[in-house]
C-alpha cells in the first residue's frame, strides 16, 4: 500500500484554485445513519473543522447507492469545493461524477487505489489495523475459555484488516486462543449482529468483537466481555466494553483541507492517515477496567505500541477474508 501511495502522489494535481482565505465549502454523503460507528468519524472530524472555521459543512445521511451518483452531482454543482463520503458500493458510477467535475475535488472511502483517470479523487479507508492489535492484546488476556466470537457487517477489506489484526494480537500473548467469525451482510444491522453474537456466545465465546452495532448489546446482556472498533461505547457498556480501537478522521481530513486550499489535491491513497504513527488511531480509555486486566498484557501493550509510534514494528495489513477456526 505504501508503494502504491508513493505511485498516487506523483500523479497531477487536478487545477483547483487555492485557497488562502475563507472557509472551504465541504459537502459529506453517507449511506448510513451519521450515528454509525464508520460514518461518525468523518461526521465527527467534519464538525471539529466547522468549529475552527476552517469549512462550511453540510451532509446528507442515509443516501441509497442507486442515489448516490445524483447526490454527488448536486453538491458539485452547488458550489461545494471539497465533496468527502464513501463509494464501497458504487465504485464506477461515483468515479464517473468525479471525471464529470474535474474543478472539484472528491475524497472517498474505497476499496480501490486512486488512478489517473481521476485526478480529483483521492482515497481513505480506515487502517487502524495498529489499534486493532493491540485490543486484541487485551481481549486474549481476558479471555477463560480461549474462544472469542468477531462479527463483521461485510468481508470487504476494511474490516478483514481489523479482524487479522485483531486475531494476531490475541494469539501472540494467548496462541491457544479459537475464533468464530461471522459477517451479518449489513453495516447497520444490531438486531442481526446481536442475534450472530448470541449465537456465538452459546457456542463458548467468552469474549466479542463488537465490529458492528448490537453485539456490545448480546455481551452485556449475557454478562460476557466485548471489545469496540471504530469508536468508544464503554461509557454506554461500562461492565462490558474492556477496550477498544478508535480511528481519528481528524489528520484525514486535515490533510485533504489543506491540499484543497493551497491547490495540490491530488489523486492520492490518503489510508496512511490513519496509522497510529500519523495519530489516525489509538487504543481507548481502559476506563472502568483499570486495573483489571492482567499487568502482563498491559506491558506488552505498552510496549508494542511505543514500537509501532517509533515505526520498528509494523503490523500486517492482511486483507483477505477471515475465516473461524
Amino acid at each position: 500500500m505504501m508503494a502504491a501511495t508513493g505511485a498516487a502522489a506523483g500523479l497531477a494535481t487536478f487545477g483547483l484554485p487555492a485557497r488562502a482565505e475563507g472557509p472551504l465549502k465541504v459537502a459529506g454523503i453517507y449511506t448510513v445513519p451519521v450515528e454509525q460507528q464508520w460514518v461518525s468519524r468523518i461526521h465527527k472530524a467534519a464538525l471539529a473543522a466547522q468549529d475552527a472555521g476552517e469549512i462550511e459543512y453540510t451532509f446528507t445521511e442515509n443516501t441509497a447507492n442507486t442515489d448516490y451518483s445524483r447526490v454527488m452531482r448536486e453538491y458539485a454543482e452547488g458550489g461545494h469545493d471539497l465533496i468527502i463520503g464513501e463509494i464501497f458500493g458504487v465504485e464506477a458510477e461515483a468515479r464517473e461524477v468525479c471525471a464529470d467535475y474535474p474543478d472539484k475535488a472528491f475524497l472517498m472511502g474505497s476499496s480501490f487505489l486512486p488512478d489517473g483517470n481521476n485526478p480529483n479523487l483521492a482515497v481513505f479507508d480506515n487502517y487502524i489495523q495498529d489499534a486493532s492489535y493491540l485490543s486484541g492484546i487485551i481481549a486474549g488476556s481476558m479471555t477463560t475459555s480461549n474462544n472469542i466470537g468477531m462479527v463483521g457487517g461485510y468481508p470487504i477489506p476494511e474490516v478483514n484488516r481489523l479482524m487479522h489484526a485483531f486475531m494476531a494480537g490475541a494469539r501472540e500473548i494467548n496462541p491457544d486462543i479459537r475464533f468464530q467469525v461471522s459477517f451479518i451482510g449489513s453495516w447497520f444491522d444490531p438486531p442481526k449482529a446481536k442475534e450472530t453474537a448470541f449465537a456465538m456466545i452459546e457456542n463458548g465465546a467468552d469474549i466479542l468483537y463488537a465490529e458492528r452495532f448490537g453485539v456490545s448489546d448480546a455481551a452485556q446482556e449475557k454478562g460476557i466481555l466485548a471489545i469496540g472498533n471504530v469508536i468508544d461505547t464503554q461509557a454506554d457498556y461500562p461492565d462490558t466494553v474492556v477496550a477498544s480501537a478508535i480511528w481519528h478522521f481528524e489528520p484525514t481530513l486535515n490533510a485533504a483541507i489543506a491540499a484543497v486550499r493551497g491547490g495540490t489535491f491530488a489523486a492520492d491513497n490518503y489510508g496512511v492517515y490513519s496509522f497510529m504513527k500519523e495519530g489516525g488511531c489509538s487504543l481507548a480509555p481502559y476506563g472502568t477496567f483499570e486495573g483489571k486486566i492482567p499487568e502482563a498484557a498491559l506491558k506488552l501493550v505498552g510496549e508494542r505500541e511505543a514500537a509501532i509510534r517509533d515505526g520498528s514494528m509494523t503490523i500486517e495489513i492482511n486483507d483477505e477474508e477471515p475465516t473461524s477456526t
